[in-house]
């Protein structure tokens, strides 16, 4: 089989999400309405997957497969001579999560042998499907209910799952990814517009991403009412029923117990030392010296994905609004999925 054909058939893939999210609905033919109602259905089925939240993810992906992006990309990598068979257990907590997994396999010259996620079953099947169309049918792939039969294994869990699968898999050659969030880092010199983008880091996909911002470190003098004044381009996430609730729970917790929180009646701001927030809470927490910041990035590399901060204050990190892209080269865990797929 043609890597060469998979590339172009994906790069055709692009092509036609963008024609799609690019039409108004009145312009719609029957592919197009097709694809609105798969998106539809899994909103339906996962109300956290709106169809606006799952547009997003699908612009990302096209803006990143193209033909030239995608030899930039493999260029580093040696293409497998021996075609394996690897495992997928995909995630589901935000839409397309699994995506660079399954390209990455496919384009390493494997085969996926894919157990999807519950919570995101509808997406991934038809995009593999219109992919498999435009190579000339030079993809191969499975979905399966049980892993059977494979050579590696690339899973995705909480911490409890992982350290199941750590065991189940321990005979296995295998990526096994545990639980990650992000955190910002603030100067205090930020403009609006770069609040407003940090909004972005923070509420897109209701914040149920591992690249999503859980906890902000800010200056001793920073005033809290700039973040809030910034947020409000995201006040309508309120009227989302899952999200609501959280957040009155979360609210009432605090109420209950006497603990001190800042509220703008859609997000909580609380200063706590925790690295991972609840839904709908924001941790946050001053710093004296931007020294002290690196210290817990260091103590805590292992569970945080990205650190998105201005340029300059010494950190590996990413702009404000960018959490949300990341390149075919940005990998989960920092574990290069390429890489791993060279030698198997």
């Amino acid at each position: 089989m043609s890597i060469e054909n998979r590339v172009l058939g994906l790069a055709k893939l692009s092509v036609y999400i963008k024609g799609f999210l690019a039409k108004n609905q009145e312009d719609y033919n029957k592919s197009d309405l097709n694809f609105e109602l798969l998106l539809k259905k899994s909103e339906i089925e996962n109300p956290w997957f709106t169809v606006d939240n799952q547009k997003f993810a699908l612009q990302q992906w096209c803006d990143l497969l193209t033909e030239e992006n995608i030899k930039k990309w493999l260029k580093d990598y040696a293409i497998s001579k021996i075609t394996k068979r690897v495992g997928l257990i995909l995630a589901g907590n935000i839409p397309l999560v699994g995506l660079h997994d399954i390209i990455s396999v496919i384009l390493s010259n494997h085969i996926p042998v894919i157990k999807l996620s519950s919570k995101d079953k509808y997406l991934v099947p038809f995009l593999l499907k219109q992919w498999k169309e435009f190579s000339g049918n030079e993809i191969e792939y499975e979905f399966v209910e049980k892993l059977e039969n494979f050579d590696a294994v690339i899973a995705t869990g909480s911490n409890n799952t992982a350290r199941y699968l750590e065991y189940y898999f321990k005979n296995q050659l295998s990526i096994i990814r545990k639980n990650r969030t992000s955190i910002a880092v603030l100067k205090g010199d930020e403009t609006d517009e770069e609040l407003q983008l940090l909004a972005h880091d923070i509420f897109r996909y209701f914040g149920l991403g591992c690249r999503n911002v859980t906890r902000i470190f800010i200056p001793q003098d920073f005033v809290l009412d700039r973040l809030f004044e910034n947020f409000l381009d995201f006040q309508d996430i309120i009227h989302h029923n899952k999200y609501a609730n959280n957040y009155d729970y979360n609210r009432a917790v605090y109420l209950l117990n006497q603990e001190k929180f800042w509220d703008n009646n859609f997000v909580m701001l609380k200063e706590d030392a925790q690295l991972f927030s609840p839904l709908s809470v924001i941790n946050f927490s001053r710093y004296a010296s931007l020294e002290d910041v690196k210290g817990f990035i260091a103590e805590n590399e292992e569970n945080i994905q990205c650190v998105v901060a201005k340029e300059g204050l010494g950190f590996n990190s990413i702009r404000f609004g960018e959490a949300q892209n990341p390149g075919l080269n940005t990998y989960a865990d920092n574990v290069d999925t390429m890489k791993f797929l060279e030698v198997i």
